[in-house]
């Protein structure tokens, strides 16, 4: 059973709570459960992370990335500088999908640019919840999943 790593950057322990009109009413833990329910009917073992800590999204990605088969990746703010975030994925050499709940291209130009997503794989945007699932099927249909 392919192994998917759901990490998510600073803010989205506030899902539900901050800013609903642009990242919706689901929370974090709920957006989390739809996940583990999709996986499970695609055969698929998710390991959620979520922090608001560049240190320890970096630990994270550095500690299971080498042993995942791939990941999915809301880096947040975290998207437009961290390069440091970025070369993790990159020294893990995970495949990996960067996701966010809303369109960055139709927000504020400062965060229309990702520094991540050159180390990815692919990119979805603005979807809502529905940019962790089409990353999740995805990952279920190129990783082997049974």
């Amino acid at each position: 059973m392919p192994k998917i790593l759901v990490v998510n950057g600073p803010n989205l322990n506030l899902l539900g709570k901050r800013e609903p009109e642009v990242y919706g009413t689901q929370s974090l833990d709920e957006l989390n459960r739809s996940l583990g329910d999709l996986a499970s009917e695609l055969k698929v073992e998710l390991k959620f992370f979520q922090s608001n800590s560049e240190a320890e999204l970096i630990d994270f990605i550095q500690t299971e990335g080498f042993e995942a088969d791939g990941l999915i990746i809301n880096p947040g703010a975290f998207t437009h500088y961290s390069y440091a975030l970025r070369d993790a994925i990159a020294a893990v050499d995970i495949e990996a999908v960067e996701v966010h709940l809303s369109n960055l291209y139709a927000r504020e130009e400062f965060r229309q640019k990702s520094v991540i997503a050159g180390v990815c794989t692919g990119y979805l945007a603005g979807f809502g919840f529905y940019s962790y699932a089409m990353a999740l099927s995805y990952f279920a249909d190129t990783s082997g999943g049974e």
